[in-house]
């Protein structure tokens, strides 16, 4: 268990550099991300579950764990991920922290949904846990993050201002605070609530960028965010939506025509070498020729 890369986020979070964080679900795209310059990065329950072709409220424990060990083991920038409700009850949530340090996490955030989550999570609807039962969660996942790494960044979510407002979910996120989250999370459902939000509540906020919601959520660029006060950004769905629009395009004309011409043959060349350079597969090329190829 390796705690450089907590100490890594600490340090960014203290020098208040703002954090935007592509959502993740697979090595490569993490290189990606860490390539293009981002700081860290997020494996969010979201992509995690469309990845395996489910829904979030159906992994695992587990499933999400491992998923979010191969990102964080494949990088050198700080991996955050999506614990959902904490996977239980507060001794459930014990255990979930564990694993996600063990695994190489820098982060989690827990939410105040029930467990198990349902699918209507996805249509918005609030399943929410009373508010000392969040506090509870939250309580025992910052205990279990002191005595085992301390760096360790636990964020306190809160899914119930879409439907009970602002001043309901503030209230949780302070809860949160006063247990010893270091972050918050929650849903402004307009312009004015988010700016209202990072002003409200007693620790910093991150913000979730839901490309493509159906619930009016508003989007903002990195700027804007930083200047309303948040500390933190996860672009949850960009990663999978572009290379869902883009692989859906090739497929659609890999079918019709039977060849692929959207991509010209000399730019395929060069993704497909970004590709094995982004693998580091000229290093394995270096050991086999050292040891078991002729010379």
């Amino acid at each position: 268990m390796s705690t450089q890369n907590t100490a890594m986020l600490r340090k960014l979070i203290k020098s208040q550099v703002f954090l935007h964080l592509p959502s993740v679900y697979d090595p490569i795209g993490a290189r990606l991300v860490q390539q293009s310059g981002f700081e860290a990065t997020y494996v969010g329950g979201y992509v995690s579950g469309a990845s395996k072709a489910i829904s979030e409220p159906l992994l695992t424990l587990t499933e999400q764990v491992k998923i979010a060990a191969e990102v964080a083991s494949s990088v050198n920038i700080p991996v955050l991920a999506d614990a959902g409700a904490g996977f239980g009850e507060p001794l459930h949530t014990v255990r979930t922290v564990r694993e996600f340090i063990r695994g190489g996490l820098a982060g989690i955030h827990i939410e105040d949904q029930l467990f198990p989550k349902r699918a209507h999570y996805h249509k918005y609807l609030v399943h929410a846990v009373s508010p000392q039962e969040f506090q509870d969660k939250i309580r025992y996942a910052c205990q279990t993050r002191d005595e085992l790494d301390p760096n360790f960044l636990i964020i306190a979510r809160s899914d119930t201002c879409r439907e009970l407002g602002l001043d309901e979910a503030v209230s949780r996120i302070n809860l949160g605070a006063e247990v010893g989250a270091d972050m918050g999370l929650l849903f402004p459902r307009n312009k004015d609530e988010a700016q209202k939000a990072p002003k409200e509540c007693k620790i910093p906020l991150v913000y979730v960028q839901s490309r493509g919601n159906r619930d009016g959520r508003p989007l903002f660029s990195s700027n804007e965010l930083k200047g309303m006060g948040y500390a933190m950004c996860i672009d949850a769905q960009i990663m999978l939506a572009t290379a869902f629009h883009a692989q859906k395009s090739m497929l659609k004309q890999l079918k019709k025509q039977g060849d692929f011409t959207l991509i010209e043959p000399n730019n395929m060349t060069r993704i497909r070498q970004e590709i094995e350079d982004i693998i580091d597969l000229e290093k394995y090329y270096e050991i086999e020729a050292a040891t078991v190829e002729d010379k």
